[in-house]
């Protein structure tokens, strides 16, 4: 399935809230992708499998580095149905969909 994000809005400790086009809307937590964590558990795969990210992997490359700053971490745009941050960090809307939890009520 093709989502799209059409709203982002920046919440406390590096959450966010994302709104898709299918008027569902999902937090996500960017913490874990830019603490130092050497693994990340209790996601869902697409197919409703829990899996674990090897933080490592990202932090090395120093991907999200910059995001710990606050200030730039709220300079997230939508961009192509994603969210970008100035220096092109991204990530896809069909991650913050998956990985994201669903907010209702909200």
């Amino acid at each position: 399935m093709n989502f799209q994000i059409i709203k982002i809005k920046i919440l406390p400790k590096y959450k966010l809230q994302a709104h898709f086009k299918n008027g569902k809307k999902k937090l996500f937590d960017m913490k874990p992708y830019i603490t130092e964590v050497s693994e990340i558990n209790g996601y869902a795969s697409p197919e409703g499998k829990s899996v674990s990210i090897n933080k490592r992997k990202l932090s090395n490359k120093g991907i999200f580095k910059e995001l710990k700053d606050e200030s730039y971490f709220k300079k997230v745009r939508i961009v192509w149905g994603g969210i970008e941050w100035p220096h092109e960090q991204d990530l896809s809307a069909d991650t913050l969909y998956y990985r994201g939890r669903l907010m209702r009520g909200m």
